[in-house]
């Protein structure tokens, strides 16, 4: 049985839409998840995210050997084939993908070990990287108004000039899977899980389904590749960014914003061990030292709704203790 579709709005964050502010705080409040145009104001020309997508797919159709150089440590590197399990409690197995972690760059400068075709483009990436993070800047600004706080309260914290952060760049590949590994049921291509940090980007291809989020009633949705569902009538126009509200934020918000728990899934429509399906998300983390203490807004004080925490008693988190302590649950080892 297919699944009802999200509804998520798609906001034109540009100066030409003088309501982003308020839509994109409405959208954050409601389900956490949100629909970026893809014009000039994002600053991600369509020709920049299929390069990207170009170096995705050579690498993950490449040697085995070029992976396997580069292997996951600290958050970064190759993520080999059910790795991860992000859903540990319910998974009965990893989950169904491979995935390449970038962490960010020193100017073009990266600070790990890049395998082929990276390695061979290393300008070409980090400029993705770059204009990702500064795309993430301009939103955080946007709420900042919305709560009326300083414009930079959340952007100097994510300043990586200032120092080192957990902001990942994750290329990811979900294969169709062969008859001799084809998943049952309940398995699925990446478990349901928040996002650690602050803000996602998302960056998807036609055609290449899966995404669902859990609605408040525990329901799951599926999340639309094209939700203008313009791209038959004309395939130049680019996809929307979708954006998603991560624990961080919503840590910082009291709740307000939320955190959606997410998932990827084997389409329900495709052959059992489904389709390939590639995307590209940016995962905008504080700076490491960032401490977790509440946003100074009076929208944030007066809502009731509580988020969980992740201050200790008696203790203020930083951005790193949180990252690794959720980092040391998906890979099952020690924080």
């Amino acid at each position: 049985m297919s699944r009802s579709s999200a509804q998520i709005p798609v906001i034109d964050i540009s100066s030409s839409n003088p309501h982003a502010v308020t839509q994109l705080l409405d959208a954050a409040a409601n389900n956490g998840f949100v629909f970026v145009e893809n014009n000039a104001a994002a600053g991600m020309p369509p020709s920049k995210v299929e390069t990207m997508f170009g170096l995705s797919k050579q690498f993950f159709h490449g040697p085995i050997e070029h992976k396997q150089e580069c292997p996951t440590q600290n958050n970064r590197g190759w993520v080999s084939m059910q790795q991860e399990t992000l859903d540990p409690g319910n998974q009965k197995r990893g989950d169904f993908k491979e995935a390449f972690n970038l962490g960010e760059f020193n100017g073009n400068k990266p600070n790990q070990p890049l395998p082929k075709p990276f390695s061979t483009q290393v300008d070409t990436v980090a400029d993705f990287s770059h204009s990702c993070h500064a795309l993430c800047n301009k939103i955080l600004q946007l709420f900042a108004e919305a709560l009326e706080i300083p414009s930079d309260w959340f952007s100097c914290r994510h300043d990586q000039s200032e120092g080192p952060s957990g902001s990942i760049m994750r290329l990811l590949y979900y294969p169709s899977v062969p008859d001799t590994l084809a998943p049952d049921e309940d398995d699925i291509r990446a478990g349901a899980h928040s996002d650690y940090g602050t803000l996602t980007l998302l960056f998807q291809l036609p055609g290449q389904p899966g995404l669902e989020i859990k609605t408040p009633s525990g329901e799951w949705e599926s999340v639309p590749v094209d939700p203008h569902g313009t791209l038959l009538s004309d395939p130049s126009k680019p996809l929307p960014i979708l954006v998603n509200i991560g624990d961080l934020l919503a840590y910082w918000t009291n709740g307000l914003l939320k955190s959606t728990v997410h998932r990827v899934i084997f389409p329900k429509d495709a052959r059992r061990g489904g389709e390939d399906r590639y995307s590209m998300a940016y995962f905008c983390h504080p700076l490491d030292e960032a401490e977790l203490v509440p946003v100074p807004s009076k929208r944030v004080e007066q809502y009731e709704g509580g988020a969980e925490g992740v201050r200790k008693e008696g203790q203020t988190m930083t951005a790193k203790d949180h990252l690794l302590e959720r980092l040391a649950a998906t890979y099952g080892t020690k924080a």
